[in-house]
Protein backbone atom coordinates (compact mmCIF):
# COMPACT_ATOMS: atom_id res chain seq x y z
CA UNK A 1 0.00 0.00 0.00
CA UNK A 2 2.87 2.37 0.81
CA UNK A 3 4.41 1.82 -2.61
CA UNK A 4 1.06 1.97 -4.39
CA UNK A 5 0.36 5.38 -2.83
CA UNK A 6 3.47 6.90 -4.41
CA UNK A 7 2.84 5.09 -7.69
CA UNK A 8 -0.60 6.66 -7.99
CA UNK A 9 0.76 10.12 -7.22
CA UNK A 10 3.29 9.64 -10.02
CA UNK A 11 0.67 8.40 -12.49
CA UNK A 12 1.89 4.78 -12.34
CA UNK A 13 -0.66 1.95 -12.29
CA UNK A 14 0.15 -0.44 -9.40
CA UNK A 15 -0.36 -4.21 -9.65
CA UNK A 16 -0.34 -6.50 -6.58
CA UNK A 17 0.40 -10.17 -6.15
CA UNK A 18 -1.13 -12.01 -3.21
CA UNK A 19 -1.44 -15.46 -1.69
CA UNK A 20 -4.66 -17.36 -1.11
CA UNK A 21 -4.47 -16.29 2.56
CA UNK A 22 -4.57 -12.63 1.52
CA UNK A 23 -7.24 -12.97 -1.19
CA UNK A 24 -9.91 -10.38 -0.44
CA UNK A 25 -7.78 -8.47 2.08
CA UNK A 26 -8.61 -4.74 2.22
CA UNK A 27 -5.07 -3.67 1.29
CA UNK A 28 -5.60 -5.06 -2.21
CA UNK A 29 -8.07 -2.27 -2.88
CA UNK A 30 -5.10 0.09 -3.25
CA UNK A 31 -4.13 -1.63 -6.53
CA UNK A 32 -5.53 -1.50 -10.05
CA UNK A 33 -4.97 -5.23 -10.62
CA UNK A 34 -4.49 -8.17 -8.26
CA UNK A 35 -3.03 -11.55 -9.21
CA UNK A 36 -3.22 -14.54 -6.85
CA UNK A 37 0.06 -16.42 -7.16
CA UNK A 38 -0.21 -19.37 -4.79
CA UNK A 39 -1.20 -20.94 -1.46
CA UNK A 40 -0.82 -19.44 1.99
CA UNK A 41 2.69 -20.72 2.70
CA UNK A 42 5.17 -18.06 1.52
CA UNK A 43 7.46 -20.61 -0.12
CA UNK A 44 4.64 -21.42 -2.52
CA UNK A 45 3.54 -17.82 -3.11
CA UNK A 46 5.51 -14.73 -2.10
CA UNK A 47 8.84 -16.55 -2.31
CA UNK A 48 7.96 -18.34 -5.57
CA UNK A 49 10.08 -16.34 -8.01
CA UNK A 50 8.56 -17.93 -11.11
CA UNK A 51 5.03 -17.16 -9.94
CA UNK A 52 5.88 -13.51 -9.28
CA UNK A 53 7.60 -13.16 -12.64
CA UNK A 54 4.74 -14.81 -14.50
CA UNK A 55 2.30 -12.41 -12.83
CA UNK A 56 4.42 -9.46 -13.95
CA UNK A 57 4.51 -10.82 -17.49
CA UNK A 58 0.74 -11.39 -17.60
CA UNK A 59 0.08 -7.85 -16.35
CA UNK A 60 2.65 -6.36 -18.77
CA UNK A 61 4.49 -4.69 -15.88
CA UNK A 62 7.44 -2.45 -16.61
CA UNK A 63 8.95 -2.72 -13.14
CA UNK A 64 8.88 -4.84 -9.99
CA UNK A 65 9.23 -3.27 -6.56
CA UNK A 66 10.20 -6.03 -4.09
CA UNK A 67 9.14 -4.14 -0.95
CA UNK A 68 11.15 -4.84 2.20
CA UNK A 69 10.69 -8.56 2.79
CA UNK A 70 10.71 -11.95 1.07
CA UNK A 71 12.60 -11.44 -2.24
CA UNK A 72 13.76 -7.87 -1.59
CA UNK A 73 17.44 -8.79 -1.20
CA UNK A 74 17.57 -11.85 -3.44
CA UNK A 75 20.25 -11.44 -6.12
CA UNK A 76 18.94 -14.38 -8.19
CA UNK A 77 15.49 -12.81 -8.31
CA UNK A 78 16.92 -9.43 -9.32
CA UNK A 79 18.82 -11.16 -12.13
CA UNK A 80 15.72 -12.98 -13.36
CA UNK A 81 13.69 -9.76 -13.33
CA UNK A 82 16.22 -8.01 -15.55
CA UNK A 83 16.50 -11.00 -17.87
CA UNK A 84 12.82 -10.43 -18.67
CA UNK A 85 13.57 -6.80 -19.58
CA UNK A 86 11.66 -5.63 -16.50
CA UNK A 87 13.16 -2.95 -14.25
CA UNK A 88 14.06 -4.12 -10.76
CA UNK A 89 13.42 -1.34 -8.25
CA UNK A 90 16.62 -1.87 -6.32
CA UNK A 91 20.36 -2.27 -6.74
CA UNK A 92 22.14 -4.52 -9.21
CA UNK A 93 22.45 -8.26 -8.49
CA UNK A 94 26.18 -7.68 -8.02
CA UNK A 95 25.61 -5.08 -5.31
CA UNK A 96 23.08 -7.32 -3.55
CA UNK A 97 25.58 -10.19 -3.52
CA UNK A 98 28.42 -7.97 -2.44
CA UNK A 99 26.59 -6.52 0.55
CA UNK A 100 24.36 -9.52 1.30
CA UNK A 101 27.34 -11.63 2.28
CA UNK A 102 28.33 -10.12 5.64
CA UNK A 103 32.03 -11.02 5.35
CA UNK A 104 32.33 -9.50 1.89
CA UNK A 105 30.36 -6.46 3.10
CA UNK A 106 32.85 -5.92 5.96
CA UNK A 107 35.74 -6.10 3.50
CA UNK A 108 34.02 -3.72 1.08
CA UNK A 109 33.18 -1.22 3.83
CA UNK A 110 36.75 -1.25 5.11
CA UNK A 111 38.08 -0.51 1.62
CA UNK A 112 35.58 2.35 1.37
CA UNK A 113 36.90 3.90 4.58
CA UNK A 114 34.25 2.81 7.07
CA UNK A 115 35.58 1.43 10.38
CA UNK A 116 34.54 -2.17 11.07
CA UNK A 117 34.06 -4.00 14.35
CA UNK A 118 37.23 -5.89 15.40
CA UNK A 119 36.95 -9.55 14.43
CA UNK A 120 37.98 -12.22 11.97
CA UNK A 121 39.40 -11.48 8.54
CA UNK A 122 36.83 -13.46 6.62
CA UNK A 123 35.14 -16.73 7.57
CA UNK A 124 36.37 -18.94 10.39
CA UNK A 125 36.57 -22.57 9.27
CA UNK A 126 36.00 -24.20 12.64
CA UNK A 127 35.69 -23.62 16.39
CA UNK A 128 39.47 -23.62 16.83
CA UNK A 129 39.87 -20.77 14.36
CA UNK A 130 37.05 -18.87 16.05
CA UNK A 131 38.75 -19.38 19.41
CA UNK A 132 41.99 -17.88 18.13
CA UNK A 133 40.15 -14.75 16.96
CA UNK A 134 38.20 -14.50 20.23
CA UNK A 135 41.42 -14.64 22.24
CA UNK A 136 42.94 -11.93 20.05
CA UNK A 137 40.03 -9.45 20.31
CA UNK A 138 38.87 -10.48 23.78
CA UNK A 139 35.66 -12.02 25.09
CA UNK A 140 32.72 -11.66 24.80
CA UNK A 141 32.36 -12.19 21.05
CA UNK A 142 29.58 -12.91 18.59
CA UNK A 143 29.54 -15.76 16.12
CA UNK A 144 27.56 -14.48 13.13
CA UNK A 145 26.27 -16.07 9.94
CA UNK A 146 27.79 -14.54 6.82
CA UNK A 147 24.45 -14.96 5.02
CA UNK A 148 22.40 -14.11 8.10
CA UNK A 149 19.93 -11.60 9.38
CA UNK A 150 17.28 -11.13 12.05
CA UNK A 151 19.47 -12.73 14.71
CA UNK A 152 19.47 -16.20 13.11
CA UNK A 153 22.82 -17.98 13.00
CA UNK A 154 24.12 -15.73 15.77
CA UNK A 155 25.48 -16.77 19.17
CA UNK A 156 27.06 -14.85 22.03
CA UNK A 157 30.20 -16.44 23.51
CA UNK A 158 31.42 -15.23 26.90
CA UNK A 159 34.28 -17.67 27.50
CA UNK A 160 36.25 -20.41 25.71
CA UNK A 161 34.16 -23.17 27.27
CA UNK A 162 31.05 -22.05 25.38
CA UNK A 163 32.67 -21.79 22.00
CA UNK A 164 32.43 -25.35 20.64
CA UNK A 165 28.69 -25.71 21.29
CA UNK A 166 27.95 -22.16 20.14
CA UNK A 167 29.86 -22.65 16.89
CA UNK A 168 28.04 -25.89 16.14
CA UNK A 169 24.59 -24.43 16.92
CA UNK A 170 25.14 -21.19 14.99
CA UNK A 171 26.47 -22.98 11.92
CA UNK A 172 23.59 -25.47 11.96
CA UNK A 173 21.01 -22.70 12.32
CA UNK A 174 22.63 -20.62 9.58
CA UNK A 175 22.67 -23.56 7.19
CA UNK A 176 19.00 -24.31 7.89
CA UNK A 177 17.91 -20.67 7.58
CA UNK A 178 20.05 -19.45 4.68
CA UNK A 179 21.53 -22.54 3.02
CA UNK A 180 24.98 -21.32 4.10
CA UNK A 181 26.56 -22.34 7.42
CA UNK A 182 29.55 -19.97 7.13
CA UNK A 183 30.39 -17.97 10.25
CA UNK A 184 32.64 -15.08 11.19
CA UNK A 185 33.61 -13.60 14.54
CA UNK A 186 33.08 -10.07 15.86
CA UNK A 187 33.95 -8.48 19.17
CA UNK A 188 30.68 -8.05 21.10
CA UNK A 189 30.13 -4.37 21.77
CA UNK A 190 28.03 -4.28 24.90
CA UNK A 191 25.55 -1.50 25.55
CA UNK A 192 25.89 -0.39 21.94
CA UNK A 193 23.49 1.75 19.93
CA UNK A 194 22.17 0.74 16.51
CA UNK A 195 22.40 3.73 14.16
CA UNK A 196 21.79 3.52 10.41
CA UNK A 197 22.33 5.97 7.56
CA UNK A 198 19.90 6.25 4.64
CA UNK A 199 21.59 6.62 1.26
CA UNK A 200 20.37 7.18 -2.29
CA UNK A 201 22.53 6.55 -5.33
CA UNK A 202 21.96 6.63 -9.09
CA UNK A 203 23.62 4.72 -11.91
CA UNK A 204 25.74 7.74 -12.81
CA UNK A 205 27.93 7.60 -9.70
CA UNK A 206 26.07 10.20 -7.64
CA UNK A 207 25.22 9.34 -4.03
CA UNK A 208 23.76 11.30 -1.11
CA UNK A 209 22.65 10.55 2.44
CA UNK A 210 19.40 11.51 4.15
CA UNK A 211 20.70 11.48 7.70
CA UNK A 212 20.47 8.73 10.26
CA UNK A 213 17.93 6.72 12.23
CA UNK A 214 18.36 5.44 15.77
CA UNK A 215 17.06 1.85 15.96
CA UNK A 216 18.34 0.70 19.36
CA UNK A 217 14.96 -0.26 20.82
CA UNK A 218 14.87 -3.93 19.85
CA UNK A 219 13.80 -7.31 21.10
CA UNK A 220 15.51 -10.38 19.67
CA UNK A 221 17.21 -8.13 17.09
CA UNK A 222 13.79 -6.96 15.82
CA UNK A 223 13.14 -3.22 16.02
CA UNK A 224 10.26 -1.80 18.07
CA UNK A 225 10.84 1.97 18.00
CA UNK A 226 12.98 4.11 15.71
CA UNK A 227 13.71 7.82 15.66
CA UNK A 228 15.45 10.43 13.53
CA UNK A 229 17.74 12.14 14.19
CA UNK A 230 19.60 10.05 16.77
CA UNK A 231 19.89 11.79 20.15
CA UNK A 232 23.39 10.29 20.43
CA UNK A 233 25.00 12.06 17.46
CA UNK A 234 26.18 15.61 17.09
CA UNK A 235 25.99 17.45 13.79
CA UNK A 236 29.66 16.96 12.92
CA UNK A 237 29.49 13.17 13.40
CA UNK A 238 26.20 12.98 11.51
CA UNK A 239 27.67 14.80 8.53
CA UNK A 240 30.96 12.90 8.56
CA UNK A 241 29.48 9.40 8.68
CA UNK A 242 26.60 10.26 6.38
CA UNK A 243 29.11 11.38 3.77
CA UNK A 244 31.20 8.25 4.38
CA UNK A 245 28.14 6.04 3.91
CA UNK A 246 27.22 7.78 0.66
CA UNK A 247 30.81 7.52 -0.59
CA UNK A 248 30.86 3.80 0.23
CA UNK A 249 27.69 3.30 -1.82
CA UNK A 250 29.20 5.18 -4.76
CA UNK A 251 32.42 3.16 -4.48
CA UNK A 252 30.63 -0.14 -5.13
CA UNK A 253 28.45 1.26 -7.92
CA UNK A 254 25.31 1.06 -5.79
CA UNK A 255 21.99 2.13 -7.29
CA UNK A 256 18.76 2.94 -5.48
CA UNK A 257 17.93 3.27 -1.80
CA UNK A 258 20.06 1.50 0.79
CA UNK A 259 20.90 1.62 4.45
CA UNK A 260 24.36 1.52 5.98
CA UNK A 261 23.98 0.10 9.48
CA UNK A 262 26.42 1.12 12.21
CA UNK A 263 26.98 0.20 15.85
CA UNK A 264 28.02 2.93 18.28
CA UNK A 265 30.02 1.83 21.30
CA UNK A 266 29.72 3.49 24.74
CA UNK A 267 32.77 5.63 23.95
CA UNK A 268 31.07 7.11 20.88
CA UNK A 269 32.92 5.20 18.16
CA UNK A 270 30.86 4.10 15.14
CA UNK A 271 31.51 0.78 13.41
CA UNK A 272 30.06 -0.63 10.19
CA UNK A 273 27.82 -3.68 10.70
CA UNK A 274 26.08 -4.33 7.38
CA UNK A 275 24.22 -2.76 4.48
CA UNK A 276 20.57 -3.42 3.73
CA UNK A 277 20.10 -3.29 -0.04
CA UNK A 278 16.42 -2.38 0.06
CA UNK A 279 13.85 0.01 1.44
CA UNK A 280 13.70 -0.23 5.24
CA UNK A 281 10.49 -0.70 7.21
CA UNK A 282 11.36 2.42 9.21
CA UNK A 283 11.90 4.70 6.19
CA UNK A 284 8.92 6.99 7.06
CA UNK A 285 10.77 8.79 9.85
CA UNK A 286 13.45 9.86 7.37
CA UNK A 287 10.74 11.03 4.97
CA UNK A 288 9.17 13.06 7.77
CA UNK A 289 12.35 14.94 8.72
CA UNK A 290 13.57 15.50 5.13
CA UNK A 291 10.33 15.86 3.19
CA UNK A 292 11.73 13.44 0.57
CA UNK A 293 9.58 10.56 -0.71
CA UNK A 294 12.11 7.71 -0.76
CA UNK A 295 9.86 5.42 -2.79
CA UNK A 296 9.57 8.08 -5.48
CA UNK A 297 13.36 8.33 -5.59
CA UNK A 298 13.61 4.54 -5.91
CA UNK A 299 11.22 4.52 -8.85
CA UNK A 300 12.96 7.40 -10.63
CA UNK A 301 16.38 5.83 -10.20
CA UNK A 302 15.09 2.47 -11.45
CA UNK A 303 13.74 4.26 -14.52
CA UNK A 304 17.26 5.49 -15.31
CA UNK A 305 16.90 9.04 -14.08
CA UNK A 306 19.82 10.78 -12.35
CA UNK A 307 19.35 12.00 -8.80
CA UNK A 308 17.62 15.34 -8.85
CA UNK A 309 18.68 16.14 -5.28
CA UNK A 310 22.15 17.25 -4.29
CA UNK A 311 23.56 16.80 -0.79
CA UNK A 312 23.42 20.53 -0.16
CA UNK A 313 19.67 20.48 -0.92
CA UNK A 314 18.93 17.87 1.75
CA UNK A 315 17.61 19.67 4.82
CA UNK A 316 16.37 18.31 8.14
CA UNK A 317 13.36 19.62 10.02
CA UNK A 318 12.25 18.66 13.51
CA UNK A 319 12.19 15.16 14.96
CA UNK A 320 10.31 11.99 14.03
CA UNK A 321 9.71 8.79 15.95
CA UNK A 322 7.98 5.57 14.88
CA UNK A 323 6.34 2.74 16.82
CA UNK A 324 5.89 -0.61 15.06
CA UNK A 325 2.60 -2.14 16.18
CA UNK A 326 2.64 -5.93 16.08
CA UNK A 327 -0.17 -8.37 16.83
CA UNK A 328 1.76 -9.87 19.73
CA UNK A 329 1.21 -10.68 23.39
CA UNK A 330 3.84 -8.63 25.21
CA UNK A 331 3.19 -10.40 28.53
CA UNK A 332 4.16 -13.73 27.00
CA UNK A 333 7.50 -13.01 25.34
CA UNK A 334 5.99 -11.05 22.44
CA UNK A 335 4.20 -14.16 21.18
CA UNK A 336 2.49 -13.51 17.79
CA UNK A 337 -1.29 -13.83 18.01
CA UNK A 338 -3.15 -14.17 14.70
CA UNK A 339 -6.86 -13.46 14.58
CA UNK A 340 -9.52 -10.98 13.48
CA UNK A 341 -9.14 -7.28 14.25
CA UNK A 342 -12.50 -6.17 15.62
CA UNK A 343 -11.77 -2.45 16.07
CA UNK A 344 -8.91 -0.37 14.70
CA UNK A 345 -8.81 3.29 15.66
CA UNK A 346 -5.74 5.47 16.22
CA UNK A 347 -6.28 9.20 16.85
CA UNK A 348 -4.25 11.59 14.71
CA UNK A 349 -5.40 14.94 16.10
CA UNK A 350 -4.11 15.11 19.66
CA UNK A 351 -0.92 17.09 18.95
CA UNK A 352 1.37 18.82 19.59
CA UNK A 353 2.88 17.42 16.36
CA UNK A 354 1.36 15.40 13.55
CA UNK A 355 0.70 11.68 13.19
CA UNK A 356 1.15 9.52 10.10
CA UNK A 357 -0.21 5.96 10.06
CA UNK A 358 1.08 3.38 7.60
CA UNK A 359 -1.08 0.28 7.81
CA UNK A 360 -2.69 -2.43 5.69
CA UNK A 361 -5.41 -3.38 8.19
CA UNK A 362 -8.69 -2.09 9.54
CA UNK A 363 -11.70 -3.31 11.46
CA UNK A 364 -12.55 -6.79 10.18
CA UNK A 365 -9.06 -7.54 8.86
CA UNK A 366 -7.55 -10.96 9.43
CA UNK A 367 -4.04 -11.28 10.83
CA UNK A 368 -2.95 -14.60 9.29
CA UNK A 369 -0.48 -16.92 11.06
CA UNK A 370 1.71 -17.31 7.97
CA UNK A 371 3.49 -13.93 7.85
CA UNK A 372 5.06 -11.19 9.96
CA UNK A 373 2.90 -9.90 12.82
CA UNK A 374 3.39 -6.20 11.96
CA UNK A 375 0.00 -4.51 11.54
CA UNK A 376 0.81 -0.79 11.54
CA UNK A 377 3.47 1.87 11.93
CA UNK A 378 2.53 4.98 13.88
CA UNK A 379 4.86 7.85 13.03
CA UNK A 380 4.97 11.13 14.93
CA UNK A 381 6.70 14.32 13.79
CA UNK A 382 7.15 17.52 15.76
CA UNK A 383 9.49 20.46 16.05
CA UNK A 384 11.64 18.74 18.65
CA UNK A 385 12.19 15.31 20.22
CA UNK A 386 10.07 15.97 23.30
CA UNK A 387 7.17 17.05 21.11
CA UNK A 388 7.49 13.99 18.87
CA UNK A 389 7.49 11.65 21.89
CA UNK A 390 4.48 13.36 23.42
CA UNK A 391 2.59 13.23 20.11
CA UNK A 392 3.27 9.51 19.76
CA UNK A 393 2.28 8.81 23.37
CA UNK A 394 -1.04 10.59 22.95
CA UNK A 395 -1.82 8.68 19.75
CA UNK A 396 -0.97 5.29 21.25
CA UNK A 397 -2.70 6.07 24.53
CA UNK A 398 -5.88 6.89 22.63
CA UNK A 399 -5.72 3.91 20.27
CA UNK A 400 -8.53 1.38 20.29
CA UNK A 401 -7.46 -1.92 18.74
CA UNK A 402 -9.38 -5.03 19.76
CA UNK A 403 -9.56 -8.64 18.61
CA UNK A 404 -5.81 -9.22 18.84
CA UNK A 405 -3.28 -8.04 21.42
CA UNK A 406 -0.75 -5.44 20.32
CA UNK A 407 2.65 -4.17 21.43
CA UNK A 408 1.21 -0.78 22.48
CA UNK A 409 1.75 -1.48 26.23
CA UNK A 410 5.47 -2.06 25.56
CA UNK A 411 5.71 1.09 23.46
CA UNK A 412 4.10 3.22 26.15
CA UNK A 413 6.41 1.82 28.83
CA UNK A 414 9.48 2.54 26.71
CA UNK A 415 8.31 6.03 25.75
CA UNK A 416 7.72 6.83 29.43
CA UNK A 417 11.11 5.55 30.61
CA UNK A 418 13.21 8.42 32.03
CA UNK A 419 16.40 7.18 30.35
CA UNK A 420 14.65 6.97 26.99
CA UNK A 421 13.19 10.42 27.50
CA UNK A 422 16.70 11.71 28.14
CA UNK A 423 18.00 9.99 24.99
CA UNK A 424 20.34 7.90 27.14
CA UNK A 425 19.52 4.33 26.09
CA UNK A 426 20.99 1.43 24.12
CA UNK A 427 20.05 -1.97 22.69
CA UNK A 428 19.51 -3.40 26.19
CA UNK A 429 16.53 -1.15 26.99
CA UNK A 430 13.86 -3.83 26.42
CA UNK A 431 15.81 -6.26 28.61
CA UNK A 432 16.36 -3.58 31.26
CA UNK A 433 12.65 -2.84 31.45
CA UNK A 434 11.93 -6.59 31.59
CA UNK A 435 9.49 -6.32 28.71
CA UNK A 436 8.26 -9.60 27.30
CA UNK A 437 8.97 -11.65 30.39
CA UNK A 438 6.33 -14.33 30.91
CA UNK A 439 3.84 -13.66 33.67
Amino acid sequence: MRIARTCRRMGISPVAVCSEADRGAPWLEAFDHVIVIGPSHPVRSYLDQSAVLEAARLADCQAIHPGWGFLAENAVFATRVRQLQIAFVGPSPRAIRLMGDKVRARETAARAGLPTIPGSDGLVTDAAAARAVAEAVGYPVLLKATAGGGGRGMRRVDDPGQLDDAFREASREAAASFGNGGLYVEKLIERGRHIEFQVLADEYGQAIHLGERECSVQRRHQKLIEESPSPALDEATRSEFGMRAAAAAATIGYRGAGTVEMLRDPDGHLYFMEMNTRLQVEHPITEEVTGIDIVEQQLRIAAGEPLRITQSEVTFSGHSIEARLNAEDVAHDFRPVPGTIEAFEIPTDRGPGRIRIDTHVGAGSEVPPHYDSLIAKVIAHAGDRAGAIETLVRALDGAKITGVPTTIPAHLEILGDPAFRAGDYDTTIVERLALGEKN
